[in-house]
């Protein structure tokens, strides 16, 4: 295998003492590895950015292309924040090891089928990997020790969400990093837990899932799009489609003409403003309107 060297830029490479290394590659690609970890500031839409990564690539830094890269880690504001986000996998790598955790060959049954690898994070918490998801299993013991809020009565806790339960619940055995992503999935997702949890209440902002609600609650009797469409028949607008509520499965639809330069979907949805946009029934260029 050949050792990553930094390209020859003057651009922060880091050393390997410190757990990353910085590079530049042929394309021009800021790219970052940690361990066997690859990472790279991905360009996207709109001259955004994005976290990719990939695991142990073969080749030196300054050959890695981007199509050696996949998965989505989250939008990037700067070179600073990418250089930020490498630094803080390469802590939370080093805290992983020093909990010595142990991965061991299994064959369990799972809700998400058989298991093909367990991770022991201590006896009676363990995490299962299957072909096509997987999550923790925690005996009876350990169970009851997780808050009522979150507990799950089979112990089972799977990888996207329920997890951060068990992480909650046994901060000892996880790294600071999954400490803050486990603190963060439950505000967003388990709104009412985490304020149980911490006896006070989560501010606009604070939880996607508890802002999604209160937007649901007060747009409720409004016209809100779900689906939008840059309109061939009038230049400058989109063509939008709502229901009351932003509800997806309502019987009645409504189409909607927007500036285009004000057509923003946002976090939940654009609110029609009834009195400023006005009701379509003209040429459409959705198909099922068609």
């Amino acid at each position: 295998m050949n050792k990553p060297q930094p390209a020859p830029h003057d651009d922060d490479p880091t050393p390997a003492s410190a757990g990353v290394l910085f590079a530049r590659t042929h394309d021009g690609l800021l790219v970052a590895k940690v361990g066997d970890h690859a990472f790279v500031m991905m360009p996207g839409a709109n001259g955004r950015h994005y976290l990719a990564s990939a695991w142990r690539l073969c080749a030196p830094m300054e050959e890695w292309t981007r199509v050696d890269f996949h998965s989505h880690g989250g939008e990037l504001k700067d070179e600073a924040s990418f250089r930020a986000r490498a630094h803080e996998n390469a802590e939370h790598q080093r805290h992983r090891a020093a909990l010595g955790r142990r991965e061991i060959r299994s064959r369990a049954n799972t809700p998400w089928g058989v298991s093909q690898g367990e991770t022991v994070y201590s006896d009676g918490v363990v995490a299962h990997s299957t072909a096509g998801h997987g999550g923790f299993h925690l005996d009876a013991a350990h169970n009851t020790k997780v808050h009522p809020a979150l507990r799950a009565p089979d112990g089972w806790y799977e990888e996207d969400c329920a997890w951060a339960a068990v992480a909650e619940a046994f901060p000892e055995l996880f790294t600071e990093y999954e400490r803050r992503c486990a603190d963060r999935t439950i505000r967003d997702w388990y709104p009412d837990a985490w304020e149980a949890i911490h006896s006070r209440p989560l501010r606009p902002g604070e939880s996607h899932q508890k802002d999604r609600r209160e937007f649901e609650r007060d747009h409720a009797l409004r016209w809100v799009v779900i689906s939008a469409i840059r309109s061939g028949h009038h230049p400058g607008m989109a063509e939008c489609v709502a229901t009351l509520g932003g509800n997806r499965g309502a019987a009645e639809q409504r189409r909607y003409l927007v500036p285009s330069g004000e057509y923003d979907p946002g976090r939940f949805g654009f609110v029609i403003d009834e009195a400023r946009h006005h009701l379509y029934d003209g040429p459409s260029n959705f198909v099922g309107w068609r």
